[in-house]
């Protein structure tokens, strides 16, 4: 019996489902600060963090750090896998992307929430 080892513990649908749904959401994130840089005359501070101290903007910027740090893992996965052959190195990879995707959500929830 021959087992894909690719095929260990990962759904390949359920990550093509999450990259698009993960790339969708970011990428109306991203044209979101774009329109609003591109209709706001004057950028100031105040202006900037008045944009990002209401509820709406503050959910839909954790919901674009989530999908960040979702879309890189499987990614960083998905690329791992093709072009590096040592799993060990494969392991490292995965949990040096995972730690750094932890760090920048816990540091975007103390930025968005924190003081």
């Amino acid at each position: 019996m021959d087992v894909n080892p690719a095929a260990i513990k990962r759904n390949g649908i359920q990550d093509f489902i999450s990259l698009r749904a993960t790339g969708l959401i970011l990428a109306a994130y991203s044209l979101c600060i774009v329109g609003f840089i591109l209709t706001t005359p004057d950028m100031t501070y105040e202006i900037w963090k008045g944009a990002f101290s209401g509820l709406p903007m503050k959910i839909f910027t954790l919901l674009a750090l989530c999908c960040v740090s979702i879309h890189a893992r499987i990614g960083m996965w998905q690329v791992a896998t093709d072009y590096i052959k040592n799993a060990r190195a494969r392991a490292v990879l995965a949990f040096f992307v995972s730690v750094l995707s932890f760090v920048y959500v816990a540091a975007g929830l103390f930025v968005l929430w924190g003081a």
